[in-house]
């Protein structure tokens, strides 16, 4: 088995989810998750896409993306907006608390830490 990992996301069968209904704050944000790779030791990798709608988010774990597509804005509790487009990336850390809210159908490629 190879070291390295090319990938298609056509081949890999997508994840469809919501934020939870006590985390939605306004619309109907819809995600599908291409999960590419789970390693050992927490570690993820994929394509995660969403539409339109606002939530609160509260990391445990680290993470950082590249937005492919779309436009969101991050806020952290107490912070300012961070408006998020095509070709921006940014790293969450562990007990980062806010809300995310998709403006446009959102996709960013991500890597994940637990």
């Amino acid at each position: 088995m190879s070291a390295a990992l090319a990938f298609d996301p056509s081949t890999v069968t997508p994840e469809e989810g919501a934020p939870a209904p006590d985390r939605l704050i306004s619309g109907d944000p819809r995600f599908t998750t291409w999960n590419i790779e789970e390693a050992d030791g927490g570690i993820y990798a994929g394509i995660w896409q969403s539409t339109p709608g606002k939530w609160r988010i509260s990391y445990d774990e680290w993470e950082y993306f590249h937005i492919l597509e779309g436009h969101s804005v991050v806020t952290e509790d107490g912070g300012e907006p961070v408006h998020l487009r095509k070709g921006d990336r940014l790293v969450l850390r562990p007990g980062f608390k806010g809300t995310w809210e998709v403006i446009e159908k959102t996709v960013k490629d991500y890597v994940i830490r637990l």
